[in-house]
């Protein structure tokens, strides 16, 4: 595009929903555009390093972090605590915005608001979602999860309430359900083939970019030790690493393996003394840079979190999956449908079940050739460049998107 725009991104202040937009972000400051950035204060230093203007709001979310912060167990808990933060953000977005108006909002799937101001100022906006998004049937698919929150009282209650608001605000699509599931237009941040019932998601209002990996060298590197004939990452990410049995079980199942090097990431709640004698072939880190070490890795044993899961496939790794929580299950399903994976649930992550599982795929030539596929197909759909051009051809007239975006979805 030779027009410099104005786009304003808007997204709650979680790592989860921040983190994969930050590259399509960078990606658009580098092509000249003025990009803001509304969120909690708690971003504002991670915003800032991508050259977007930060644009300050505060949620009524809990803190990511926090000693005292604290999320309902039940599902329509957490909805009503997401509804509250969205209509306590609504007018603040609307006092920064007003004299200040984007050509374009791009809004995260946590922040409906975005949609509400784009439709009230006939402004374009569009949905960045890091997660599966909704396909041709999914009501009816997952009907008895739908009609829950379609007949349980608290639920209903919720519904009501979120679809009276969006009355009040002028919108078109007054079902909370669809207008949260259905945007007119929408960015998917994964890889289509992590999409459950791919073939039957609607392209002309979703566009698979897959993940946005930018550079990472501030996080560190890290080096295959020489001699290293293969190397193995074991990971639960940051949030569920409190689990000593289970890393005591890797290093049961791993520990001395022949011309395996293991890499064994614990986290901040583990005490070191409780994983007992570290075998010579494994490294134990609190942290480390995920991807640097995938990049050399050969195997990745993983709680199948969205962001762990798009690294393994793009790195074509055959993975272990140990999920913990929310879609973790799911994306380990849809690796196992693939064919690159095996799921242990935690309380079958034996020492002889991992080992056999590790065998299994780094010995099978089928998989490594179905991983070889993955990959390509996950750095042909184009990651933060193709999303920008999304966006771009959003701006034009509708006679030239087709062109800017040259048809494909």
């Amino acid at each position: 595009m030779s027009r410099r725009a104005h786009i304003a991104m808007v997204s709650i202040p979680a790592h989860g929903h921040v983190n994969p937009s930050l590259e399509l972000i960078r990606e658009l400051v580098s092509r000249g555009h003025r990009v803001t950035y509304a969120n909690d204060a708690a971003f504002q230093e991670v915003i800032a390093s991508t050259g977007a203007e930060w644009v300050p709001y505060r949620s009524t979310l809990p803190r990511e972090g926090a000693s005292d912060a604290r999320w309902p167990e039940d599902l329509v808990g957490q909805l009503d605590m997401f509804l509250d933060d969205a209509m306590a953000m609504l007018p603040q977005l609307r006092a920064a915005y007003e004299n200040d108006r984007p050509d374009l909002f791009l809004y995260d799937i946590g922040c409906s608001t975005a949609r509400i101001l784009g439709e009230n100022w006939g402004i374009p906006a569009v949905q960045l979602s890091p997660s599966m998004v909704a396909w041709e049937g999914y009501e009816q698919d997952m009907a008895e999860m739908v009609e829950g929150l379609r007949t349980e009282p608290r639920a209903v209650a919720h519904y009501q309430r979120y679809s009276t608001w969006l009355k009040e605000q002028g919108v078109a699509e007054t079902d909370a359900m669809r207008f949260v599931g259905q945007p007119p237009r929408g960015l998917v941040l994964i890889p289509r083939a992590l999409q459950p019932q791919a073939d039957r998601v609607d392209l002309k209002r979703f566009t698979f970019v897959g993940p946005c990996f930018g550079d990472r060298s501030r996080q560190g590197t890290w080096q295959r030790p020489a001699g290293a004939r293969k190397v193995l990452l074991v990971s639960l990410g940051s949030t569920f690493t409190k689990q000593p049995a289970f890393y005591r079980a890797c290093l049961a199942a791993f520990g001395g393996l022949p011309g395996w090097h293991v890499v064994l990431q614990v986290g901040k709640d583990v005490e070191l003394g409780e994983l007992g004698v570290i075998p010579d072939n494994v490294e134990v880190h609190r942290w480390v840079p995920q991807l640097a070490v995938l990049e050399q890795a050969d195997a990745f044993v993983t709680h199948a979190g969205m962001g762990g899961t798009q690294e393994g496939l793009y790195c074509g790794l055959p993975m272990i999956a140990v999920p913990q929580a929310t879609d973790q299950f799911a994306n380990a399903d849809q690796l196992v449908a693939l064919g690159v994976a095996r799921r242990l649930d935690t309380e079958q992550a034996t020492p002889d079940a991992l080992r056999s599982a590790l065998l299994e795929l780094t010995e099978d030539p089928a998989v490594a050739a179905r991983l070889a596929a993955l990959r390509k197909q996950l750095r042909e759909e184009g990651g933060a460049t193709r999303a920008a051009q999304v966006l771009e051809a959003e701006l034009l007239p509708a006679r030239g998107r087709h062109a800017v975006d040259g048809g494909r979805s």
